[in-house]
């Protein structure tokens, strides 16, 4: 079976300038790490690796494949990409993914998850300034408009509509804005941090997108729908009745590494 990390893994053998896909496909995906022992409340216990590149903990994104790598049987748990890096940051661990037969098998050194766990956190700084103006937007790489437009496409429910404008602020300096209709509250930070994810990721140097969150209401909406390049977003359809989560197989809530 193809998995969307097979896909990327290939582009990016094919292709170097790919790699700032595949990396982001790797935080966005439900990864299995293998435990050396079954959870114990909120602690995991990552199953360790010796080998010639370091210290490896495991990782694979589809359970068969971790069911493949060891005849035995072994715990694990469900985490997403971002979650595995940033509890592996700093513990002097590299990561195994997807080890044995599947075309995405790799090993990401030390170095590499330190810089991965770095780059899913949010340090973007928060800017309060309106602009003066904005305009239809001109100057946007199309490699960011692929990756808002891959991050949005996920977020139905969350944001209703968005539309992408050159802006011009006090003091004559220019830049880019993506105004996020109808957010609430709550969802904000989590919406801030996805798509500064993908600035860092859409592989350009330098670049700076401001975000602004409207009411539907805003007065200033009408002037973005006018000359903005608007996204399309899919209407959530939520599920008739969830299914339960065992405890520590929830990606985004993570046990904590022991």
């Amino acid at each position: 079976m193809q998995t969307p990390l097979d896909t990327a893994h290939q582009q990016m053998q094919e292709d170097e300038s790919a790699a700032p896909a595949f990396y982001e496909r790797f935080l966005e995906a439900e990864l299995f790490l293998l435990l050396e022992e079954e959870l114990n409340g909120d602690r995991a216990k990552p199953m360790i690796l010796e080998t010639s590149d370091g210290a490896l903990a495991l990782v694979f994104d589809l359970e068969e494949r971790l069911a493949a790598f060891s005849d035995e049987a072994h715990s694990y748990v469900a985490l997403s990409g971002r979650r595995v890096a940033g509890l592996l940051a700093g513990q002097g661990l590299g990561l195994g993914l997807n080890l044995g037969e599947a075309p995405s098998a790799m090993v990401l050194p030390e170095d590499a998850v330190m810089w991965l766990s770095e780059a899913a956190q949010n340090s973007d700084e928060q800017l309060e300034a309106r602009p003066l103006e904005v305009f239809r937007p001109t100057g946007v790489p199309e490699a960011l408009i692929r990756a808002l437009d891959s991050k949005l496409a996920n977020m139905g429910g969350v944001v209703s509509t968005a539309y992408l404008v050159s802006a011009l602020y006090e003091g004559g300096e220019k830049g880019h804005m993506l105004a996020l209709v109808n957010v609430p509250e709550p969802a904000k930070t989590g919406v801030s941090e996805a798509l500064s994810e993908a600035l860092r990721f859409s592989g350009i140097e330098a670049a700076r997108l401001d975000l602004a969150f409207l009411a539907p209401d805003d007065p200033h909406l009408a002037k973005f729908k006018t000359v903005g390049l608007g996204f399309d977003i899919p209407e959530l359809v939520l599920p008739k009745a969830p299914a339960p989560v065992a405890p520590g197989m929830d990606p985004d809530k993570p046990p904590v590494l022991r």
